[in-house]
């Protein structure tokens, strides 16, 4: 019974690492394109859009790290941390989708 939990921990951990990675790369990219926004004359339309998409991506990290800090508990915490770390993951890659393909160059 003890080789299952830590293999569900494991697992736990694994996908709250890669949903925190998938969030940084999103917030990372968010980041990048305001600030050549802000370098470039004229682009205010982009400036609001990376503002308004902001805290979609804010709220993806929170979560994923939350999940993470669920991973130290039992089993049953590291099932929730899945799902919430599932749950960040996709809106960050799917928000990361999403600009790339709105801003492709």
């Amino acid at each position: 019974m003890g080789r299952h939990n830590g293999l569900v921990n494991a697992i736990a951990v694994l996908v709250s690492v890669i949903a925190l990675l998938a969030a940084v790369a999103n917030g990372g990219y968010l980041a990048l394109l305001g600030s050549a926004a802000t370098k470039r004359a004229g682009s205010n339309e982009v400036k609001v859009w990376v503002k308004s998409h902001t805290p979609p991506a804010a709220g993806a990290g929170i979560a994923a790290l939350l999940a993470l800090l669920m991973t130290s508990g039992g089993t049953f915490s590291d099932l929730l941390a899945v799902i919430v770390a599932v749950a960040g993951g996709a809106v960050a890659t799917r928000s990361l989708q999403s600009t790339r393909t709105k801003f492709a160059t």
